[in-house]
């Protein structure tokens, strides 16, 4: 498939996102959305990955968390804030170590100067994984982060191994090939 046309694709079904296919890709490599009842969306403007779990497990209930406007979503309960607060919002903080599913497709903006890039790629990174781990069941939750390949991949996915059984990672095909993203999966908390 062309490049281009996951994007036409996502348009022609009315979704909000091309990155809906790379989601949907390893949501059924994993079976992480399986028996999934509730989920944490970090980062989740403009809403596509909530969507699609939504659509995909009805009976699910969905947080999402951004620091940009999200469209409403049905079923969905969405928090326009930092996700360094979300220990603040009484709806989510209630249900530490009960989300069955963690996803984020959360970036920070790029400044174009490669090692303040990668710096702040991380940071945010350790920061969802920490969040992640501290709402994840134990022992039975799964976590999908998009990051990209850099000097700092190899330390985040040290420190991923050290809160998951499973790590694994996934380029999944509606990812642009030229694109340095990267997702990486965690699966059973330690």
């Amino acid at each position: 498939m062309h490049v281009d046309s996951w994007a036409l694709k996502a348009k022609k079904l009315g979704l909000r996102s091309r990155a809906v296919f790379k989601l949907e890709e390893i949501l059924k490599k994993t079976n992480a959305l399986q028996g999934s009842e509730i989920i944490l969306d970090i980062g989740s403007a403009p809403g596509g990955w909530s969507e699609l779990v939504k659509n995909l497990s009805s009976s699910s209930k969905v947080f999402a968390i951004d620091l940009l406007d999200m469209a409403p979503i049905e079923g969905v309960n969405f928090f326009k804030d930092d996700v360094s607060n979300i220990d603040n919002i009484k709806e989510i903080s209630c249900l530490k170590s009960q989300f069955d599913l963690v996803i984020s497709d959360l970036a920070p903006n790029l400044t174009g100067i490669s090692t303040i890039d990668e710096e702040n790629i991380f940071e945010l990174n350790i920061l969802t994984l920490l969040t992640a781990r501290k709402y994840l069941k134990p022992d039975s939750g799964h976590f999908i982060i998009k990051t990209f390949q850099n000097g700092m991949l190899k330390k985040l996915k040290t420190e991923m191994e050290k809160r998951f059984k499973i790590v694994q990672t996934y380029k999944p095909a509606a990812s642009k090939s030229k694109s340095s993203e990267i997702y990486l999966y965690g699966e059973s908390p330690l």
